[in-house]
């Protein structure tokens, strides 16, 4: 009985700890990202550009966008409640960062802020 309560939830907590890891990873570029936006220099092709690594043990890929509304995404690997699933931050022309999800993912699986 106890395995029945615990494993699922366990499995959550995974999960939630995964979509989180894989925003941590995209979360460095952030001012790189702006740092280029003030210096006038926003376009970027590869995520090296503002200090990101192509992939990582949670971002099967890490890309984006450069302008000044632009995008910086991870495509989650892991466990398959969230594998395949986009989590991207995207600026706005005020300078504001926002979390969004995309691909179907459960809300209780979301970071706080994350959409």
């Amino acid at each position: 009985i106890l395995a029945a309560i615990a494993l699922p939830a366990y499995q959550d907590y995974i999960a939630r700890s995964q979509v989180t890891t894989g925003l941590a990873d995209i979360r460095g570029g952030v001012t790189a990202f702006e740092e280029k936006v003030n210096r006038g220099s926003v376009a970027f092709a590869v995520p090296a550009t503002i200090g990101l690594r192509a992939s990582t043990p949670r971002c099967s890929a890490i890309g984006g966008a450069g302008s000044e509304t632009g995008t910086i995404t991870c495509t989650l690997r892991g466990n398959p409640k969230v594998l395949g699933k986009i989590v991207t931050l995207t600026r706005d022309t005020s300078g504001a960062f926002t979390c969004t999800v995309t691909g179907g993912l459960d809300s209780k699986f979301l970071p706080t802020g994350c959409t």
